[in-house]
């Protein structure tokens, strides 16, 4: 063999390397293939929700903007028809939660959808938004027992992502917004 032959077969191994993966990926993808499990806790929405056309109010009359250009996460809250005690722990947890992430803390909003809470609620729990939605488009993710809670989370694009079921799991929520924040 000599070494033109060489070098051009080297040249189609380095080829190979890299095309054999993607044309690998693209004939499963193609084909329809999802993995049968997940690593994530909450509930994928497919296809993702799109809720920037959802008008949110906060109590000074404000719109909330969906689609943040801060590229901000927002985690929604959504209790059940009578948030009390259960539902206000919940929520706490939820709140200690996000101070975990450590520096990536303000890449992730905190909303309230829920029933009427009392005056000093939301000024002790600085930075959770209360929001209220006439329109009631989160009626299918909000929680089904009265003193539960449930969360949905929202890309910075405005798209409902994923949901978090009453009972949801504190650790593996924090485990999911790990992997999408950092």
């Amino acid at each position: 063999m000599n070494k033109l032959t060489k070098s051009r077969l080297t040249l189609l191994a380095v080829i190979a390397i890299f095309a054999i993966p993607l044309i690998a990926a693209f004939v499963v993808r193609s084909s329809g293939w999802h993995p049968s499990e997940t690593r994530n806790t909450g509930t994928l929405v497919d296809p993702p929700r799109d809720i920037k056309g959802v008008t949110a109010t906060a109590p000074d009359g404000s719109t909330f903007a969906w689609k943040d250009p801060q590229f901000h996460w927002t985690l929604l809250m959504l209790p059940g028809a009578r948030c009390a005690a259960k539902c206000i722990e919940r929520i706490d947890e939820a709140l200690r939660m996000r101070i975990t992430l450590g520096r990536n803390t303000d890449r992730l909003r905190v909303v309230y959808i829920g029933p009427k809470q009392a005056d000093d609620f939301f000024s002790l729990r600085t930075p959770l938004v209360n929001l209220s939605d006439t329109s009631d488009a989160f009626a299918d993710v909000r929680a089904r027992d009265d003193d539960s809670l449930a969360l949905a989370l929202v890309d910075p694009q405005g798209l409902l992502m994923m949901r978090y079921a009453d009972g949801y799991s504190a650790q593996g929520l924090r485990g999911d917004i790990t992997k999408i924040i950092y």
